[in-house]
């Protein structure tokens, strides 16, 4: 049923036109995906016509929206959210903060952290904590990329930086092109890739099967190799955008340095 919020009819013919170009589909392309006529589509994207609730959320699963632009669609076409977006703080999320809690703890003594689908801190075990610390110089910032991409301790502690920059460039641009249309995410990549006019991509980037994180250490290079959990398997937007961010240590030197041996 419609929400309380009144239609942005507009908005929601510029976002869908958007995530079609993004998904580079033509108009009969996308509409004969969703069973609709391209007719009724162009209208769509003119805001000659409005979609119901179950148009709008076929269009969103033919286009592959994440589910927090799904939700967004549906504000725009005047009704109330499908996906629960539940804030990671609150009661009915706590047995996972505890598991994911646990799953840090076990981890240490490698560093583990938490973060959003923007790359926004919300947790990290004890070794990482000192990690970003250590990258911070004592400065308080909660999203990874621009405390890469920002602090000048970083260059200085990352050995192989200008690597680890065309690395995080890579991912986050596979994460923009998933999203679509996410100013936040597209924030990061202007960051980085000004980062890079200073520290530009090694020029055999990619001929390596396997990228480490080197960090610069009292006892040495600590070299680490990064796994990323996901949690897809429940429809809250919070839960789903969360990604776990373990790094094992690549060799033995790095296991004994950090206490694992």
């Amino acid at each position: 049923m419609p929400s309380s919020n009144r239609a942005d009819v507009d908005g929601f013919s510029a976002t869908l036109r958007a995530w079609r170009i993004a998904r580079g589909l033509s108009q009969f392309e996308l509409a004969e995906t969703v069973g609709m006529s391209a007719r009724h589509l162009s209208f769509l994207e003119t805001g000659r016509a409005r979609p119901s609730r179950d148009m709008t959320l076929a269009l969103a699963e033919g286009l592959m929206a994440p589910r927090a632009a799904r939700n967004a669609m549906l504000l725009q076409a005047g009704f109330a959210p499908h996906y629960p977006a539940t804030p990671l703080e609150a009661e009915a999320l706590a047995p996972l903060r505890a598991l994911l809690a646990e799953m840090m703890r076990r981890h240490a003594p490698y560093p583990a952290m938490l973060c959003d689908r923007h790359w926004t801190i919300q947790d990290a075990n004890e070794p990482a904590q000192a990690l970003l610390d250590g990258l911070s110089d004592g400065a308080r910032e909660a999203n990874l990329i621009r405390l890469l991409t920002d602090s000048p301790k970083a260059p200085e502690v990352i050995v192989n930086y200008a690597e680890a920059l065309a690395e995080m460039y890579s991912r986050i641009r596979l994460e923009a092109l998933e999203a679509g249309r996410d100013p936040a995410l597209e924030d990061l990549l202007r960051r980085i890739t000004a980062r890079q006019e200073v520290f530009p991509p090694p020029p055999d980037l990619g001929r390596r099967p396997l990228v480490p994180l080197i960090l610069r250490s009292p006892a040495g290079e600590l070299r680490f190799l990064t796994a990323i959990a996901h949690f897809g398997t429940s429809e809250d937007v919070t839960v789903r955008d969360l990604r776990l961010e373990l790094l094992h240590p690549m060799d033995e030197k790095t296991k004994n340095a950090m206490g694992g041996g």
